[in-house]
C-alpha cells in the first residue's frame, strides 16, 4: 500500500468517526515519517549516473579550489591539483582544460614569488608579494566558481606553459 492510500485510509476512517483527530494526527506522523521499506532480495540499490557534463564541473571546481591547499598543507597546493587532473583528464576530457591553466598559474605564481622575493632586498618586492598573494587567493575562487558554471577561465596573469 502506498503513502497516498494509507493517507486516504486515514481520513476516511477519521470522517466516519472511527478515529478522533490527535489518533489522526500520530497515525499520519507515523506514515509520512516511516523508514522506507528494505529491499528485497531481487531489488538492489544502483547510484544514478552522473552526466559527464555534471561531474566535469564538480572535479574542475574541486580542481582549482585544491590550489589552496597549500595555505593548510605545504606542497600540497601544487601536488593537489596535479594529481586530479592526471587521473581524470582521460575520463573527463572537459577537465584537461582546466587542469593546463591551474598548473599554468602554479608555475607562474611560483615563478613570480621567487621574483617578488629576490626583490625584497630594494624594498619593492614586500608590496609586490602581497599582491600576489592576494592574487594566489582570489584566482582560484574565481575559476572554481566559473568551473562550476561550466565556463573555462584562464587566470589573469599566468605565464602560458600549457595550451
Amino acid at each position: 500500500m502506498s503513502v497516498a492510500d494509507e493517507l486516504n485510509k486515514l481520513e476516511e476512517l477519521r470522517r466516519s468517526g472511527a478515529i478522533n483527530d490527535d489518533e489522526y494526527g500520530r497515525a499520519k506522523d507515523r506514515v509520512l515519517n516511516a523508514p522506507p521499506p528494505p529491499l528485497s532480495a531481487t531489488q538492489t540499490w544502483t547510484p544514478v549516473p552522473m552526466d559527464v557534463e555534471s561531474e566535469t564541473r564538480q572535479w574542475a571546481l574541486y580542481l582549482h579550489l585544491s590550489i589552496l591547499t597549500g595555505y593548510v598543507v605545504p606542497l600540497a597546493g601544487w601536488v593537489v591539483p596535479i594529481v586530479i587532473w592526471q587521473i581524470k583528464k582521460d575520463r573527463l576530457p572537459g577537465l584537461d582544460i582546466h587542469g593546463k591553466n591551474a598548473v599554468n598559474w602554479i608555475i607562474s605564481h611560483l615563478i613570480y614569488a621567487i621574483v617578488c622575493g629576490l626583490l625584497f632586498l630594494v624594498a619593492v618586492g614586500i608590496p609586490l608579494m602581497v599582491a600576489l598573494g592576494i592574487c594566489a587567493i582570489i584566482f582560484p575562487v574565481v575559476a572554481a566558481i566559473k568551473a562550476n558554471n561550466g565556463e573555462v577561465w584562464k587566470y589573469p596573469l599566468a605565464i602560458r606553459f600549457f595550451s
